[in-house]
């Protein structure tokens, strides 16, 4: 299917509910270069289910249209702009924001049930993806991201649904939880922790969820979420190459919690590459003692130790640790 006419005009789509195929034909001529606003739409309810179609992230942004305005129905000169009280002109995010949202609702009020899950309260789910933003690069308990989904009417969801929440959602690669790391072979670690950590798929979902802008990550508001997210964003670069590489990651912690490192790259021959995780401008030698430790129950099997920062140098320290800017991390 491919809707012809003048490339520079709006086409509009009138219940397009009513043929779901239209969707991803709009989603394909957008890939292939149609020019923003080119296409507009609507439909008065969402396609009958069976009848999925490409989320559509990215390309296309979902807007609910109610009823008109007061300012819209009188004929009157408005003389104070909602949009001009709290600023909001002033925002330059505002349209990654809004596809971020269009995103997320697709996830809960198209893809999911496309799935086949039956969701009973998406008000929930929204509270739960909240609750496991804020555990983002921990090993929080689940019990605990479900206390803290609890409602403002002391409802919380029975455990049985948030574990299907977490299924549904990592199948649909929103959540990308990283395992524990564990040597199959001459295992020199007495008790590893084997819980994963938590992480969504990018931490632009998280900050998103959690109503953050990249100026609350630098003030009293956001500040507890900055290292999380940085952490965040440097393994999901690490992942990215890592796979390129056809090495595995995975993250190290002992069970009473006295050494962790944050990112364990593992090479197909055994190899490992220790990662450690900082949001910090310089590096300094308490930042570097587990990646000490894990080097010497390792040996040489490690083949590298790095700790990646927000400083803006990359060097090698004296005792072998590459300290490396995460902007700088390739392939």
């Amino acid at each position: 299917m491919h809707f012809a006419g003048a490339a520079d005009g709006i086409l509009l789509i009138d219940e397009w509910q009513h043929l779901p195929e239209a969707w991803d034909s709009v989603r394909r001529q957008v890939d292939d270069g149609a020019v923003p606003g080119r296409f507009l739409l609507t439909g008065s309810a969402t396609p009958a289910p069976g009848r999925g179609t490409h989320s559509g992230a990215g390309r296309i942004m979902s807007v609910r249209m109610r009823p008109m305005g007061l300012y819209e129905r009188v004929l009157h000169t408005t003389t104070v702009s909602l949009r001009a009280l709290p600023d909001l002109q002033s925002v330059p995010m505002r349209g990654a924001q809004r596809r971020l949202d269009a995103y997320l609702t697709r996830v809960v009020d198209g893809d999911l049930p496309d799935q086949g899950y039956t969701l009973r309260s998406p008000e929930t789910l929204r509270r739960w993806l909240a609750a496991y933003a804020a555990a983002s690069s921990t090993c929080t308990a689940y019990s605990r991201i479900l206390d803290a989904t609890t409602g403002g009417d002391g409802a919380q969801p029975a455990k049985t649904t948030t574990i299907a929440y977490r299924d549904h959602l990592t199948q649909l690669w929103l959540l990308d939880r990283i395992p524990a790391w564990a040597p199959a072979l001459n295992n020199p670690f007495r008790r590893l922790a084997m819980r994963e950590k938590h992480q969504l798929a990018d931490p632009a979902f998280a900050a998103r969820l959690l109503g953050l802008t990249a100026g609350d990550l630098g003030n009293e508001r956001g500040a507890v979420m900055a290292g999380p997210l940085f952490e965040s964003l440097a393994a999901l670069t690490v992942r990215v190459a890592a796979h390129g590489a056809d090495a595995a990651v995975g993250h190290l912690r002992t069970q009473n919690g006295d050494h962790e490192v944050d990112l364990i790259v593992s090479g197909p021959e055994g190899q490992v590459l220790g990662v450690e995780v900082k949001l910090a401008g310089w590096i300094e030698d308490r930042d570097v003692k587990h990646l000490h430790w894990l080097r010497d129950q390792l040996g040489e099997r490690v083949v590298g130790l790095v700790v990646l920062y927000s400083g803006s140098r990359a060097y090698r320290r004296a005792d072998g640790v590459a300290v490396v800017p995460l902007a700088l991390l390739g392939e």
